[in-house]
């Protein structure tokens, strides 16, 4: 039996025995699971905010901006701007001050992760290829402005295999109102080996599709029913030799039946305190789903999920809106979107640290592109809102092998250019495997008569955040 690219591609959407089968499918194949050099983290979680964070509102504190409020951006440039309205420079809706013992300054939009501020490692000079969502989402992903590449969940998977046989390398767990602009297309293997993509997991009772039996099943039954399985396909394989699909489809089972103990447990969140499920919000409605998401990040983390992306944001379900995305009103929605997601995300820094799992865990806060010093409206005038900015924005880095409570790179004084150390995706994705015990340059895959990789031809290690 021969399947189509097509076919191959979209078996992890059919459920619990796809997502064991694109697991297990070429497991062999994986590159190797020994890395280029010594690795300083082994596993790796990304918080992934669809939209637009203002870096100024946030991370990236310009005390100018106050000082200019209402006046005209001085420049005979055409800024690059979604919306094509450049309004006057508007103040930040914020304010920011020095946090614990690195001063490192956070705004009060983020209370909670400002008292964890000793442990990030903001770059506040990220510059992003477009500054349109779903092209600007698809480099943060994968490193190129459409989709179809492997994301760095994938690249991970392919360099480094999982840590369990009982769960996949990579998880998503997306937003709960709604997928992010290009849905699977941010989490896909693209031309890697399909076990390498995403297996979602969604919040609720049933993370995964046909996780259990439609009705109840003796185990005995089940056991024997296996066991017949395994004889038949065994002599089929024997008659037709090395059939690489049928050798996966038999391995798919035996994980299949692996993630059917696997999953109900590591996603069962009332095995964890009542104090633990307090700190991550579970208690407080518009905490609530962030919070049981972050909290299974690292219940996947710990049992041997080798990345996680959690979601915040993307186009709303049966709303024009999209999360982060603060073209009409920046304290407005970025005060409601923060508020999902701070207490939450705190909540996972603080725990890995307590685990001790932060000194072998690199998390990521990341954003697709910045938000404009001046504001969303019609010329001469000053708009609540911001509109996209390409040219400058923050995310940051804690764990393992990262300088904690520091900053790397620079913005212009009113924040709209990078000034210092501009750091591109690529350069990003480098750190990242380069964290992870990978040389990205070495990390390549044959297709279509390239050696591909997620940096394409680019890409340098961003020496200045690493500890």
């Amino acid at each position: 039996m021969t399947h189509s690219r097509r076919d191959f591609l979209s078996f992890p959407a059919l459920g619990l025995g796809a997502a064991a089968a694109v697991h297990l499918m070429a497991r062999d194949g994986v590159l190797s699971a020994a890395t280029h050099h010594a690795p300083k983290a082994k596993r790796a979680v990304q918080i992934t905010l669809v939209g637009g964070l203002s870096h100024l509102d946030s991370f990236d504190p310009k005390p100018a901006l106050a000082k200019f409020h209402g006046q005209t951006l001085k420049t005979d440039e055409r800024p690059d701007v979604f919306f094509n309205q450049v309004g006057l420079l508007r103040q930040p809706d914020w304010a920011f001050r020095p946090r614990g013992r690195s001063g490192l300054q956070v705004s009060e939009l983020f209370p909670h992760l400002a008292r964890q501020a000793d442990e990030l490692c903001v770059i506040r000079s990220m510059t992003a290829d477009s500054a349109n969502h779903t092209p600007a989402l698809f480099v943060l992903n994968s490193g190129f402005q459409f989709n179809g590449y492997p994301s760095l969940g994938g690249w991970l998977s392919y360099g480094l295999g999982t840590l369990t046989d009982e769960l996949p390398a990579f998880v998503v767990l997306p937003d709960g109102r709604g997928e992010a602009n290009g849905a699977a297309s941010n989490w896909t293997s693209g031309f890697l080996p399909a076990q390498h993509q995403g297996v979602v997991f969604r919040s609720g009772d049933v993370p995964v599709n046909d996780l259990t039996p439609a009705r109840p099943i003796d185990p005995a039954a089940e056991r024997a029913t296996r066991a017949f399985l395994e004889e038949i396909n065994g002599s089929h394989l024997d008659r037709v030799g090395g059939e690489a699909d049928l050798t996966a489809r038999m391995r798919s089972y035996v994980l299949a039946a692996r993630m059917q103990r696997a999953v109900p447990a590591v996603a069962d969140l009332s095995r964890e305190s009542e104090r633990t499920k307090s700190a991550y919000g579970l208690d407080r409605a518009e905490t609530a789903d962030c919070g049981r998401r972050c909290l299974l990040a690292r219940r996947l983390l710990e049992r041997g999920v080798r990345f996680v992306q959690v979601y915040s944001g993307g186009p709303i379900a049966g709303s024009p809106r999209t999360s982060w995305d603060a073209h009409e009103n920046v304290r407005e929605n970025h005060g409601a979107e923060a508020a999902r997601i701070d207490q939450p995300v705190a909540a996972l820094l603080a725990d890995l640290r307590q685990r001790g799992m932060l000194d072998d865990t690199l998390v990521l806060f990341t954003t697709e592109f910045g938000r404009t010093p001046f504001a969303q409206s019609a010329a001469g005038t000053v708009g609540p809102g911001r509109d996209h900015n390409k040219y400058a924005f923050s995310c940051w880095l804690a764990g393992a092998g990262v300088k904690a409570g520091s900053v790397f790179g620079a913005t212009d004084d009113i924040g709209w250019k990078v000034a210092e150390h501009p750091v591109p995706w690529h350069d990003f994705h480098a750190t990242v495997l380069h964290v992870l015990g990978i040389d990205h340059e070495k990390l390549t895959y044959y297709h279509n008569g390239i050696r591909r990789r997620l940096t394409n031809v680019h890409g340098e290690v961003v020496r200045g955040v690493l500890a």
